[in-house]
């Protein structure tokens, strides 16, 4: 067991001072078996209203509301999570899924609905090519070994590139050009496995790094298997999300689980850059 710190910074910087409408931010990690959340705190710029809610996925979501314009928005969030010892997969898959293809019981198909419906149905035939090279219907193969060969696939066919812009590449688009962010590579993961059937949703989080070293927020996998739960992957770093892997919100889609998002009044060239630090330090 050893305790974390996050410092998380995002500011947004205007040529003119802004009317900022509601914000909705993600910036507090979730609590689970492996994570415990010890203290957190929000500084906000300009002054906000703050109000804390759980969304529909369980996420810790701060709305925010702005009585004053301002040319800088600027948010830092500080969390101390204590991390204790994780799960071995392999051992808690039931008996009838360790196989693929299985059937999820009843009731986890009512709840799963939402998770196997594809967000991108368009990207179907393209996913279907480039899946057969790894599955052919019919075949009986070990779950876990299928999810751990997609989740290899796209580590060593793809090639990795930091993307800054807001959203992410539909799953063909990112085939096509052989190259994605993390949050492109999730994607991809939970679409490819959604097409096999799995309940898959949408992860973006923390990574733990080396002492002192600054990073951005990461994205990950989640899938759903029968006396597991819902388990991560982490295509970009081809292997699975352990305890170093921090939840902040969970999502059915991408959009849902943005870090900021919100609306601004202003002339249309006001926006002028952002910027956004993370670090993640042992405090043990």
């Amino acid at each position: 067991m050893h305790t974390l710190r996050i410092t998380h910074k995002t500011a947004y910087h205007y040529h003119t001072p802004v009317k900022f409408g509601p914000h909705r931010a993600l910036l507090r990690p979730r609590s689970s078996h492996e994570h415990w959340i010890r203290s957190s705190s929000i500084q906000i710029e300009p002054a906000a209203d703050v109000r804390w809610l759980l969304d529909i996925e369980g996420n810790s979501v701060a709305v925010l509301t702005f009585a004053e314009p301002a040319a800088m928005l600027s948010l830092l969030m500080e969390v101390e999570v204590e991390i204790r010892d994780d799960n071995r997969i392999e051992c808690l898959i039931d008996p009838n899924a360790r196989l693929y293809p299985f059937q999820y019981a009843a009731d986890e198909q009512v709840a799963l609905v939402p998770y196997r419906l594809p967000s991108y149905p368009l990207d179907g035939p393209a996913l279907h090519r480039w899946l057969s090279e790894l599955y052919q219907p019919g075949q009986a193969i070990d779950t876990f070994e299928l999810l751990n060969r997609l989740n290899s696939r796209i580590f060593e066919t793809l090639t990795y590139t930091e993307r800054y812009n807001a959203g992410v590449q539909l799953p063909h688009e990112t085939l096509a050009l052989g190259s994605g962010s993390c949050r492109d590579y999730a994607v991809l993961m939970m679409e490819a496995v959604r097409y096999w059937g799995f309940g898959a949703r949408f992860v973006s989080g923390y990574v733990r790094m080396e002492e002192g070293q600054h990073g951005s927020t990461h994205a990950w996998t989640e899938v759903y298997l029968p006396g597991a739960g819902w388990r991560g992957f982490d295509p970009t770093n081809n292997k699975l999300a352990g305890i170093e892997h921090i939840p902040i919100a969970v999502a059915r889609q991408q959009e849902h689980a943005m870090p900021l998002s919100g609306t601004w009044d202003g002339p249309g060239d006001a926006f002028d850059w952002m910027e956004v630090s993370v670090q993640v330090v042992s405090l043990d």
